[in-house]
This record gives structure tokens, C-alpha cells and sequence, in this order.
């Protein structure tokens, strides 16, 4: 079920990226949205509902039959009764209201039953709901904004914040009624015995609301500093076990162990903090609570003397106080879950809320394919978290059209790689614009453009699966002779064949039991198996040996012959049968020309040339 967010939406291009909430705002406003989340399951809330009222009346029966049963039995020892027929009719009404009582104790427990169990159903649907949307909304959001957040903020936002949202919804909601039930049929009962005596153990009600109102709003401040705290604890631990090797390499566990001690210490006060301000303000409570009930004691003792009340209506007072009590002490229970609710789904919604910079136009069309042709015209872009006027690319133009291969090349920072994200829409373009056949890529769907470019990515990201799974990841039908002739290709084919598990072998976290050349392999395996139209190698082969990056380039030859190509590459082997080669620098093209030509200038490129054949990246390829 979609989740209905209902706020305005902002856009993920313009929003920063440390997602603060402003507490003094968001509380109502996003209790409403999670209570109106409750009420899209209307049937289990609406049976939740039932079996809450149902057993709070029932509870509230409770004092009423144990105050009768307190005069029936003080008219029998005092002797109110008399004679055998009366006693046993006085017996008889006794048994009555003790076996009215036990029925209200079976019917209640069943209606707690229910209402327990519809509650957590709900909570947990709704659990679902946001755990879906909220991944739903991660693929969506543009990489600009993934550039800006950390990926253990949205860990913790995926995990720790959904469940103290559920927790609000499968017991808080129903709990409210049930509370607000006793509380209001308690007091309509107890002003009905006796208004001044109801008054007096009434007393401690707003007291306790008041109160309540105060500790709510310090825990929720509260409970948004422990949910940074613990989504800077995710951050750390993420960032070590993925980086693992470089934190053992330099012998720097001691640095990391401290630093990972100073944020948990930071998050154990914080926690703490909410203990005790938690537990100040339920003391404070009860407190308040007991000295109503002595103040209630006494002056319902002196009225029972005086025979303006029977000490059976004491007794039934005393029991709507002991009823009372329990709401009570669940109002700090409440109050945390509230503050916890508010803090939890503003942090929620400040994500699903976003609009995604990168989307489909209104009146996106799919890609129509003819010959292939691809067009970057002055294009212009610089990244959103840059400051200042200074742009990543200016005025970069080129075609290229099926059979032909563009090299580009330049010095780290020129901006080679943004190319291959424009072209594949994970940035748009700031000026200018990049079409295929003619088609502006931004009035395509994303999900033709992306079918028709395959990239090879600098850095070859492997999923936690067998290699046919990470082979034909983006072609999940294809069968096991499309993807051998894929790994056939990209020189993987043989070494995978040898496995124990041949293609079934897991490949571990990233990849980590490859080496990097094979992963890069395999990456290059996996973006030629769906036959895309134009493909894009961004550094593809840098840890691929001479030899064998010469082997792939023989294979690739057959298969991209009706292919638009573009290599991106710091060695200049992988360059040299390019039809067209482009050296960017500072974001804009400062040599153009196939190999020959710009060897012949005697430019950048020429000095480039020069240097990696000295060191033998060259010549052991084109000798």
C-alpha cells in the first residue's frame, strides 16, 4: 500500500542534506499523519476500536458491582437482614454481583486480547507500508542527493525510526481511546456519587496532564538527539567494516574503536538523559496521584462516618482510583511513545517528502530507437554541492554513431566520468543538452534511456550473490549460453568454468573474494549481456592486465560493430583504435583528434602518450 504523505513536497536537488526536523513544528502535524495512516486498515481499526471500548466499559463495571458487593455484605454483619429468607436473598445477591464480576473479568480479558492483537496487526502492516515506501523513495531520489547523505543516516531512518513509529501505532492509538474512556466514564461516575468527594480524587488529572504536556516536549528534543546519536553510530560501523582492509592495513583499529567509544558514549548520555527525565516525570506523577488518593481516603472516610455516603461508594471510589492509576502510570509510557512517534516519523517524512530532481517529464516518451546516434550539444554542468560559478564541464560537443568508438581522456578532475553520468541521466545537464536519435534524453522515460546505455562503471560494485546472478543482473531472464558468451567475452569465461561452483559460486560481500581485474571483468560481462545500443567504459580496464584488456578488445570488436561506443580511460592502450579521441581538461575539451593526429600535434595528449610509454603502458600494447 502506498504511503500517503500529504505534505508539500520539496525537491531532492534543492534540499540540503542533513535533514534536521524542526521539533517546535512537526509533532501534531506528524502524529496526524500517522494516525491517519492507522485508519487506511478501517476494518481492523474500526474491530480495534470496538474491543477497546468494550473493555474499558467493562473495567469501568468493575468498581460498581465491587461497591455493592461491599453493602450487601456489610448489611448481612451488621444485621440489616433478618430472618432466614432475607439472609439468603442478601446471600443469594452477593453471589449475583461476585459472578457479574467474574464475567466482566472473562469478557474483559477477551476484548484486551483482541484490541491487543488488532493493534499490533495494524502496527505492523504499517511497519510494511513504510519500510516499502521509504525503499521505494531511496530508489527514486536523485544521486545528487545520495551525494549529500550518509548512507548510516538512512540505515538508521530505515530501521530504528520505523519501529518507533510502529510502536506508536499497534498499541499508542487504541491505547489512547482506552485511556481517554477511563478517564472520562471514571470521573462522569465518581462526580455521580458524590461531586465533592469526586472533585478531590479528580484533583490529580490536569496536574498530571499538565506535567505530562512539559515531559513530552523535553523528551521529544530528547529522543531526536538519541536518534542522531545512534545514526552516527551506524555511520562509523558502516564506514569500518567496509573499509576493513584499509583500516587494518594502516594498524588503525585503536583510532577507530575510539572514535566509535566517543559518539556511543555521547548516545549512552543521551539515552540516559531520556531515562531520567523519564522516569522524573512518572514519579512525579504517581506522587501526585497518591496524594489524591490520601486526600480522597480521608474526607471519603469522614463522609462515610457522617452517613453521607455508604462505605460501599467509598469503596467504589477507591476502586476508580486504583483504575485510574494504571492510565496514570501509562502516561509516561504515552508521553515517550509520543515524543518517540513525532521524533521518529519526522525524520520519516522529511525523506518520503522529497520530490526526486531526476524523473520522468509529464509527457516522457519511450526511447525510439533508429540508428543509434548519440549528441552531446554545449553541454554544460557542474555538481549541486559545488559552491561558486565554477562548472565541472563547459561547452563539451561531440557525436558519435553506431560502429564508431570516442576515446576520452584528460587529467583526473576534468570531469570524464560526469560525461558517462550525464549520458545515462543520473545528473541533467546544467546548459545544453545530450540527445539520441534526436530524442532530448530528458523527454525520454528513464527507463528506455537506461535500456539503451549500458555503462561499465570506474568501480566494479558486485552484489552479495552467485556470479550468473551478478552477470545478468540487468538481463534477469537471460539464459546460462547469453551469459557464458558475455563472460566469454570479457576473458572471465575460463576462470569462472574452473570453480568448484561454477557459476553458482557467491562471490562474497562487493565481491571481495575477486580480484579486482575480475571484478572489472565481470562488470564488463554484465553491461554487454543486454545488447544495449550504446555503450559506455569508464576506466573499465584499469586493473585488467595489457594482455588480456587486448583479448577483450579483440572479442568487443565483433559485438560492438552496430554499437555506439565511448571509453573513458587514464591508459592510453585502451584509446588508440578510437575513431575520435577527446582530452578533456578543467571541463572542457582542449584537443580533439584520433590517435595519429593528436600525436602529430604535439599537445597534452602527445606528453601524456610519451610519459606512459616510458613507463611501458603503451608500448607493450601497440608493439
Amino acid at each position: 500500500m502506498a504511503i500517503d504523505t500529504r505534505a508539500p513536497a520539496r525537491s531532492d536537488h534543492a534540499d540540503g542534506g542533513t535533514y534536521r526536523i524542526d521539533v517546535s513544528k512537526v509533532d501534531t502535524a506528524v502524529l496526524r499523519r500517522i494516525t491517519a495512516m492507522a485508519f487506511r486498515f478501517p476494518g481492523r481499526m474500526a474491530a480495534g476500536i470496538t474491543a477497546t471500548v468494550a473493555a474499558a466499559l467493562m473495567q469501568l463495571l468493575v468498581p460498581q458491582y465491587l461497591g455493592q458487593a461491599v453493602d450487601q455484605a456489610q448489611g448481612l454483619l451488621a444485621g440489616a437482614v433478618s430472618g432466614r429468607t432475607d439472609r439468603d436473598a442478601a446471600e443469594a445477591a452477593l453471589w449475583t454481583t461476585a459472578g457479574l464480576l467474574l464475567l466482566v473479568a472473562v469478557g474483559r480479558g477477551l476484548a484486551t486480547m483482541a484490541q491487543n492483537y488488532l493493534g499490533e496487526a495494524v502496527g505492523h502492516l504499517i511497519g510494511f507500508d513504510l519500510r516499502m515506501a521509504y525503499y521505494r523513495q531511496l530508489q527514486r531520489l536523485s544521486l545528487s542527493w545520495h551525494d549529500r547523505v550518509h548512507t548510516g543516516d538512512l540505515m538508521t531512518r530505515g530501521i530504528l525510526d520505523i519501529e518507533g513509529v510502529r510502536l506508536w501505532t499497534d498499541t499508542g492509538i487504541l491505547r489512547m481511546f482506552y485511556l481517554s474512556i477511563l478517564i472520562g466514564g471514571g470521573a462522569f461516575v465518581l462526580l455521580g456519587i458524590d461531586p465533592v468527594l469526586g472533585l478531590v480524587a479528580l484533583a490529580f488529572v490536569p496536574i498530571v496532564g499538565v506535567r505530562a504536556s512539559f515531559a513530552r516536549l523535553k523528551l521529544r528534543d530528547t529522543w531526536l538527539a538519541l536518534q542522531d546519536r545512534m545514526s552516527a553510530l551506524t555511520k562509523i560501523m558502516e564506514e569500518n567494516l567496509g573499509g576493513i582492509r584499509v583500516v587494518r592495513a594502516f594498524a588503525a583499529q585503536d583510532h577507530e574503536m575510539a572514535k566509535f567509544d566517543q559518539v556511543s558514549a555521547a548516545a549512552l548520555e543521551t539515552a540516559s538523559r531520556r531515562v531520567r527525565l523519564f522516569v522524573l516525570s512518572t514519579t512525579q506523577m504517581t506522587f501526585v496521584y497518591f496524594l489524591a488518593m490520601a486526600a480522597t481516603l480521608w474526607i471519603g472516610g469522614t463522609k462515610v462516618l457522617s452517613g453521607t455516603i455508604t462505605l460501599g461508594q467509598l469503596t467504589e471510589v477507591l476502586a476508580f482510583m486504583l483504575i485510574l492509576q494504571m492510565p496514570v502510570r501509562q502516561i509516561g509510557w504515552m508521553i515517550n511513545s509520543i515524543a518517540r512517534a513525532s521524533t521518529c516519523g519526522g525524520r520519516l517524512f522529511n525523506v518520503l517528502d522529497l520530490t526526486p530532481s531526476i524523473a520522468d517529464a509529464p509527457d516522457a516518451q519511450p526511447l525510439v530507437l533508429d540508428e543509434g546516434v548519440v549528441r552531446f550539444e554545449d553541454v554544460g554542468f557542474r555538481y549541486p554541492t559545488w559552491a561558486g560559478d565554477s562548472r565541472t564541464l563547459s561547452g563539451i560537443s561531440f557525436e558519435i554513431r553506431p560502429g564508431r568508438k570516442i576515446g576520452i581522456v584528460g587529467p583526473p578532475g576534468a570531469g570524464k566520468s560526469t560525461l558517462a553520468q550525464l549520458l545515462n541521466r543520473y545528473y541533467d545537464v546544467g546548459a545544453g543538452r545530450i540527445t539520441i536519435d534526436g530524442q532530448d534524453i530528458r523527454q525520454v522515460t528513464l527507463a528506455s534511456l537506461r535500456a539503451a546505455v549500458a555503462i561499465v562503471q570506474q568501480e566494479a560494485f558486485l552484489f552479495t550473490a552467485s556470479i550468473d546472478h551478478n552477470v545478468a543482473y540487468g538481463a534477469p531472464y537471460a539464459m546460462r549460453p547469453d551469459i557464458e558468451r558475455s563472460t566469454q567475452t570479457a576473458q572471465l569465461h575460463s576462470y569462472v568454468s574452473g570453480l568448484p561452483a561454477s557459476y553458482q559460486t557467491l562471490v562474497g560481500e562487493r565481491g571481495v573474494s575477486l580480484s579486482g581485474g575480475q571484478r572489472q571483468r565481470l562488470a564488463i560481462a554484465r553491461a554487454i549481456l543486454p545488447a544495449a545500443r550504446v555503450l559506455v567504459f569508464d576506466d573499465s580496464t584499469a586493473a585488467i592486465d595489457a594482455a588480456t584488456e587486448r583479448r577483450i578488445r579483440d572479442a568487443l570488436a565483433h559485438f560492438t560493430a552496430d554499437r555506439a561506443v565511448i571509453v573513458i580511460a587514464h591508459r592510453l592502450s585502451s584509446l588508440i583504435d578510437a575513431d575520435e579521441i577527446l582530452f578533456l581538461e578543467d571541463g572542457r575539451v582542449v584537443e580533439r583528434g584520433d590517435h595519429n593526429s593528436l600525436m602529430a600535434l604535439g599537445g597534452r595528449y602527445r606528453k601524456l602518450h610519451d610519459l606512459q610509454a616510458g613507463g611501458g603502458q603503451v608500448a607493450d600494447v601497440t608493439s
